[in-house]
C-alpha cells in the first residue's frame, strides 16, 4: 500500500505568491543608492533568474560590477526589510482556503526558499499565513542548497512521505536530491519536466492528497 502525503513543503516565489513586481522595485532603489548606473529591472529580466540564491542573482544583472557586490547584497537585504512588507506580493487565487483545508486534513506544512534572510518572515507577516506552517527555512538563513533544507525538514519532523511544491526546474531537480516527490505548480513561473505530480491551480492540492 501507498505510503499516503503526510506533509507539503512549499516553496515562496511562483507557487504561492508573486512579488517580482516589488524586488523589482527594490534592486532599483539599491542600484540607485550605491550609484550604479543602469536600465530599470525588468519583470522579465527578474522572472527568469527567481528561484536562484541571490548572489546568482546579482551576477547576472549587475552588468559586470563586480566592485559593489557585497555592498550590493547587504543594502539589497536592507532595503527589502524596510520594503517588502509595503509593498508585499499577490497571493495565487485559493492559497489560504486550500491551506485551511489541508491542515483540518492534518497534513503538515512547511516551507523552502532561496530567498534572503527575511524573505520568508516578510512573506508570512504580510500574508497572515503564519500560523499555517509549522517552519520555514530558506538560503538566506541557513546558507544550505534547497536539497539540504528539505532533508532538514523530513528529518527533523519525522516525515514519512513530504511533497514539496514549486514552479521550477531548480526546485524538482533539489526536490529528487532530497530524495522527495515534487509537484509542480504549472501555473507559476517555469517549467519542471520531470515532476512526480502536476497542479495547474493552488487548489488541486486537495486532490493530490487524496489522489495519492
Amino acid at each position: 500500500m501507498t505510503q499516503p502525503i503526510d506533509a507539503l513543503i512549499f516553496d515562496m516565489d511562483g507557487t504561492l505568491w508573486d512579488a517580482v513586481d516589488s524586488y523589482c522595485a527594490v534592486w532599483d532603489a539599491t542600484f540607485a543608492q550605491l550609484g550604479v548606473t543602469r536600465p530599470r529591472v525588468e519583470r522579465d529580466e527578474l522572472l527568469r533568474l527567481m528561484g536562484k540564491p541571490l548572489a546568482e542573482i546579482y551576477d547576472t544583472i549587475a552588468l559586470g560590477n563586480r566592485e559593489c557586490h557585497d555592498r550590493f547584497l547587504e543594502r539589497l537585504s536592507e532595503n527589502e526589510r524596510e520594503m517588502m512588507p509595503r509593498l508585499g506580493g499577490r497571493l495565487y487565487p485559493g492559497v489560504k482556503q486550500t491551506l485551511d483545508k489541508l491542515r483540518d486534513a492534518g497534513i503538515k506544512l512547511f516551507m523552502v526558499s532561496n530567498c534572503s534572510a527575511d524573505g520568508l518572515d516578510n512573506f508570512l507577516d504580510f500574508t497572515g499565513l503564519r500560523a499555517y506552517f509549522a517552519d520555514a527555512l530558506s538560503f538566506g538563513a541557513t546558507s544550505v542548497d534547497k536539497d539540504v533544507n528539505l532533508r532538514h525538514l523530513k528529518d527533523c519532523y519525522n516525515l514519512r512521505r513530504p511533497v514539496y511544491v514549486g514552479d521550477i526546474q531548480r526546485d524538482c531537480d533539489a526536490t529528487h536530491a532530497a530524495g522527495m516527490e515534487f509537484a509542480w505548480a504549472a501555473y507559476g513561473f517555469g517549467t519542471a519536466a520531470d515532476a512526480d505530480f502536476q497542479i495547474d491551480s493552488f487548489d488541486q492540492l486537495q486532490d493530490l492528497i487524496y489522489a495519492k
